[in-house]
């Protein structure tokens, strides 16, 4: 049971981060000149990373309404809400018409429907680190609770598979006309999956025992806000560092690549796939570490090494250096999911049962907006303005945010979990 139940997050992490991906792939490469042509190239990419960060605000609104739902009615029904949303709301950009069909129209219902990824995304994390963690033994908390991060990397390759695909085998104008359309069409599919799996899962044995009128809270934001303030800001400030890594290399890097180095964007898509793998395999060395040596010690050293990743930034990113460029996608993303590893314990360890899914969903969320929602808009600015250097401050100081959230929050490693505490 405990088997199906990690695969089953795993596989449906993968598919809610590979439609959340598609949009931040699709925003580096098309949706400008689709959603918004009466602009300059340059305005273009803003307007559509603009619209990028939208999901970023929506995320705590759903992260807010989907742990009230989980802390009160339960995890399952929860989970496959989240999947939903999301699913319908990427497999519908795929068959919206563009600005010169639908004018004015058609960058308002994009912005909406992002809005609709945003909602369901703001849930579904939270969900699946809490399926994971309340079914784990206390001792192999941080290595049940890793499954859903392994979600990143692998919708990560999903989309970028998916990208290279229709960029390598379709002509250019086909590609801007309908080609970037597919990836979204195709999430449909990938939604069916993951309901199929959802839907059989069993609710998880932590919310069953306390699932009285004695624990269960009305309004579990009301009680998180009030008692829970202080467990929130930390758990907000952790994320920060992970996310500016993730979506600067990423995102960021990927327009950056195929518009100022002049790399071809399937190449930068397979520089991307293999940088990505290095994220994946540091997912699971750090939870592994995490339920050995502690949470703190792993993350602190993790977000400490961003220091120099950062720096190095602007000396890595040079026209005709691709290997090099690797290198440094590749420092970035296995730091990051250095990070991003024992999450899933550090998260859902600050907060009680009777408010964990609210708490934990709004802290990794609100560390969306703080450390993801503007970086790729405001690594575009400043590698304008001020070059690549102000770039790689920005992820340093990123670091230096985590890092000091880290050093005040509590070791849960070797925590109780029973109800009664």
């Amino acid at each position: 049971m405990k088997t199906r139940i990690l695969w089953s997050s795993l596989m449906g992490t993968t598919i809610e981060f590979y439609d959340f991906y598609i949009y931040g792939t699709a925003s580096a490469l098309v949706l400008g000149p689709a959603f918004f042509p009466g602009q300059s190239a340059t305005g273009q990419t803003l307007s559509a990373l603009a619209t990028f960060a939208l999901a970023f605000v929506a995320r705590p609104v759903g992260a807010a309404i989907f742990g009230h739902w989980g802390d009160r009615f339960g995890r399952k029904s929860t989970w496959i809400a989240t999947l939903m949303l999301t699913g319908i709301s990427t497999t519908c950009i795929g068959f919206l018409p563009d600005y010169s069909r639908w004018g004015i129209m058609a960058p308002l219902l994009l912005c909406l429907l992002r809005l609709g990824q945003g909602l369901g995304l703001g849930g579904e994390w939270g969900g699946a680190a809490l399926v994971c963690t309340e079914h784990a033994p206390d001792h192999r908390r941080a290595w049940y609770g890793m499954f859903p991060q392994l979600g990143a990397p692998f919708g990560f390759i999903l989309t970028n598979a998916a990208f290279y695909g229709v960029t390598r085998y379709f002509s250019a104008q086909d590609f801007l006309t309908w080609g970037w359309r597919l990836p979204f069409v195709a999430s449909a599919i990938l939604l069916a999956i993951g309901l199929g799996m959802r839907v059989t899962l069993a609710e998880t044995p932590q919310f069953m025992k306390a699932n009285t009128k004695e624990n269960t809270q009305r309004v579990p934001l009301v009680l998180l806000m009030r008692e829970h303030r202080r467990s929130v800001l930390i758990g907000s400030l952790s994320m920060v560092s992970c996310y500016a890594l993730f979506y600067i290399s990423t995102v960021f890097c990927l327009g950056y690549g195929s518009h100022i180095l002049h790399i071809p964007q399937s190449r930068m898509l397979a520089l991307e796939c293999t940088a990505v793998v290095f994220m994946a395999i540091a997912i699971p060395i750090s939870a592994w570490l995490a339920d050995r040596v502690g949470r703190r010690p792993v993350v602190i050293i993790a977000s400490l090494l961003t220091l120099p990743c950062g720096l190095a930034m602007s000396l890595m990113l040079q026209p005709g250096h691709s290997g090099i460029l690797l290198t440094w996608l590749s420092m970035a993303l296995g730091l990051m999911g250095a990070l991003y590893g024992p999450m899933g314990a550090v998260l859902t360890e600050l907060f009680p049962l009777s408010v964990r899914y609210s708490g934990t969903a709004l802290a990794y969320n609100l560390a969306g907006i703080l450390g993801a929602s503007l970086a790729p808009y405001l690594a575009t600015w400043l590698s304008i303005h001020v070059g690549l250097l102000g770039i790689g401050l920005y992820i340093v100081a990123a670091g230096l945010v985590s890092m000091l959230a880290f050093l005040v929050m509590q070791e849960g490693r070797g925590m109780s979990w029973s109800v009664e505490s």
